[in-house]
């Protein structure tokens, strides 16, 4: 059984948070104006001053825990989530499925929006589970926690757990990746999935000699992403214990390491706080640091990666592969590509892996989509699941 969770954070580690901004010990800086070293210090700094000085935990938390919370173990890793029942007289089950380097507080607008009833009765009963090793989520203590192992965890939480026989589900980053797997390994469960991107490891799939001329430019669009801005998957894929030391021990690092990602991944036209407030942000990296897992969020990458070079090793048989193949076609697919999320894989090449029955390319939007624009999410979202459900 599940039993109702209430986040409060002990004033000691608040205070110990407050004293290590205020020792922080910053290091030089070339101009740096457009971010293209790395996160902005005076940006940095302004934003550690608050979280110092004029961020209120007390105020979040209160907001927080205006959401009804739940934990529950499921195979020895305690769940954190958030289960809303929707308005209408017909409410869908609804798994929202957060990525990195965001947690749950990625979806906090999105919710009031799927849970309302719209004229036709119609909302969401609304899931969003914490990753293991997220937010108020257990973290692992064995190796092998990759999206396959989550999804069925998650899969676990939506039908024995809260007895929902089928279900939709969305996700971003590796909320994507989750879903993916859910579509592939829990079929029957699977009323249809919303992404926001193409899972990345889609990127070495398909051999060079099979991809269409678009899809080669989407490759290689891929391989400059990757040599330009994808320096932290490389260290969070090979040596998470490293970079865990800096980022658990300094506020100021870890907010450095996040919200770099959020200004390059968003919306924003040069300025963090077009697409996020301070508040907005500090919420998100409080969670990090006060449940101290930013080392088993990052160490994510390095448990997928294992799976991706096992797999490489010892290669699924063709039956295997084409039967996973089938399993995800099975299940309605939809995707909608925010124009400042990272890479957008052209149609045809998603046709390749899902069963893409609705396609959205929006005017505005970046990565974090349900933060900058949850409307624009929330219709389409909607939208894709009244369409199955006819």
């Amino acid at each position: 059984m599940a039993e109702r969770f209430e986040i409060k954070v002990d004033q000691a580690i608040l205070d110990d948070l407050k004293r290590r901004l205020g020792n922080t010990r910053w290091p030089d800086e070339i101009n740096n104006n457009n971010w293209e070293y790395g996160t902005n210090e005076m940006r940095l700094k302004a934003l550690c001053a608050y979280w110092e000085t004029g961020f209120d935990w007390r105020k979040q938390e209160t907001h927080l825990n205006g959401f009804p919370q739940y934990k529950t173990t499921i195979d020895q890793i305690d769940l954190h989530f958030i289960h809303v029942k929707g308005k209408g007289q017909r409410s869908t089950p609804l798994l929202l499925t957060h990525g990195w380097p965001d947690s749950f507080v990625r979806f906090l607008k999105l919710i009031p929006l799927l849970t309302e009833s719209h004229p036709n009765e119609f909302s969401f009963d609304v899931v969003v589970p914490s990753i293991p090793g997220f937010g108020f989520s257990g973290i692992p203590r064995q190796p092998g926690m990759n999206p396959e192992k989550i999804a069925g965890l998650f899969n676990q939480l939506m039908t024995h757990k809260l007895g929902y026989e089928k279900y939709a589900a969305h996700g971003g980053d590796w909320g994507s990746s989750i879903t993916e797997q859910l579509a592939q390994n829990h079929t029957d469960h699977l009323l249809g999935i919303h992404l926001t991107d193409i899972p990345f490891r889609h990127l070495f799939d398909i051999p060079a000699k099979e991809l269409t001329q678009h899809e080669k430019e989407y490759m290689q669009t891929g391989q400059k992403w990757s040599q330009t801005e994808g320096a932290y998957a490389m260290i969070q894929s090979t040596k998470p214990q490293t970079l865990a030391y800096g980022l658990n021990d300094s506020p100021a690092g870890l907010a450095g390491w996040i919200i770099e990602k959020f200004y390059r991944w968003s919306d924003n036209h040069g300025k963090l706080e077009n697409s996020f407030t301070d508040d907005e942000l500090l919420t998100n990296l409080t969670i990090y640091w006060v449940t101290q897992t930013i080392n088993a969020a990052n160490r994510l990458y390095f448990e997928t990666q294992q799976t991706l070079l096992q797999n490489q090793e010892s290669p699924l048989p063709d039956e295997l592969r084409k039967a996973q193949q089938e399993s995800r076609y099975k299940v309605p697919a939809a995707v909608a590509i925010f124009p400042k999320d990272l890479i957008a894989a052209p149609r045809a090449f998603a046709e390749r892996i899902f069963n893409i029955q609705r396609w959205t390319v929006m005017k505005e939007g970046g990565h974090f989509a349900a933060l900058e624009k949850p409307r624009l999410l929330a219709e389409d979202i909607r939208t894709f699941i009244s369409t199955i459900l006819k």
